[in-house]
């Protein structure tokens, strides 16, 4: 299960950024951690904005919604969502995680 945290910003979570990889796709969670798969290197914020475009692809977000709050130079990252209740945001994720069968 994804972990969601509540702050006055928004509502956040973490994830495992695996760069280079042969195609752009979220492939699990692991210790309430989602790990995803992008096809840009680590150089230059390239896969940063690769995470948050696949991001809000797959939840239906717009791009402006997301950011990353901290990680931006690790693999391990914390997305914040503003905008966007808790319950519809759990509810995405986990209609996402049901799509691509693995439990959020």
């Amino acid at each position: 299960m994804i972990l969601l945290r509540e702050s006055k910003k928004g509502l956040s979570f973490d994830i495992q950024v695996i760069p280079h990889a042969s195609r752009m796709e979220l492939v699990g969670v692991q210790d309430g951690i989602l790990k995803i798969k992008v096809t840009a290197p680590p150089v230059e914020g390239a896969a940063n904005d690769a995470c948050i475009k696949l991001l809000a692809g797959e939840l239906g977000l717009k791009k402006s919604q997301m950011e990353i709050s901290s990680g931006a130079k690790s693999r391990k990252k914390t997305i914040m969502i503003k905008d966007i209740s808790r319950e519809m945001l759990q509810n995405k994720i986990n209609e996402v995680c049901r799509t691509k069968k693995f439990s959020a």
